[in-house]
């Protein structure tokens, strides 16, 4: 089964996916937020449907100190609409400096500026999912 990871902005969503086996994220497109949640969750449903997704990540923003972020309510709120929508699990996984390391890993990578803008939103999401598949493993 795949697992799908959601990094959610008020722009764009960066997208990844897990290989079949759940043990990898690989990230898989940005989607340009339409300014509607429900034109969001229609590309989001698509690619679920094409990857044949079993559960959803979403990256659930927190302080430095774990308290909820700006933005917590806003996902709490769109992740449960996604869950009813797919008709499947989404659980919300803290994204604290993910954004960061993704744009520490394109630096490293000698991307430009133009060409980190156009990919670290599905970088995040890939760390995100990752993070997520890790603690998975760990756990079983």
């Amino acid at each position: 089964m795949r697992i799908m990871g959601l990094d959610l902005g008020e722009k764009r969503i960066g997208v990844a996916v897990s290989d079949p086996m759940g043990w990898t994220a690989q990230g898989l497109e940005v989607i340009i937020s339409k300014g509607s949640s429900m034109a969001d969750i229609k590309r989001i449903k698509e690619v679920a449907r094409e990857y044949e997704v079993g559960r959803v990540v979403v990256g659930l923003p927190k302080n430095m100190d774990g308290s909820p972020g700006l933005q917590a309510e806003k996902i709490k709120t769109f992740a449960g609409r996604l869950s009813e929508a797919l008709g499947l699990p989404v659980e919300l996984w803290d994204e604290r400096l993910t954004t960061v390391a993704a744009e520490k890993l394109l630096i490293e990578a000698d991307l430009s500026r133009a060409r980190r803008r156009k990919v670290i939103d599905k970088m995040a999401a890939a760390l995100i999912l990752q993070g997520y598949l890790d603690y998975r493993g760990r756990k079983q």
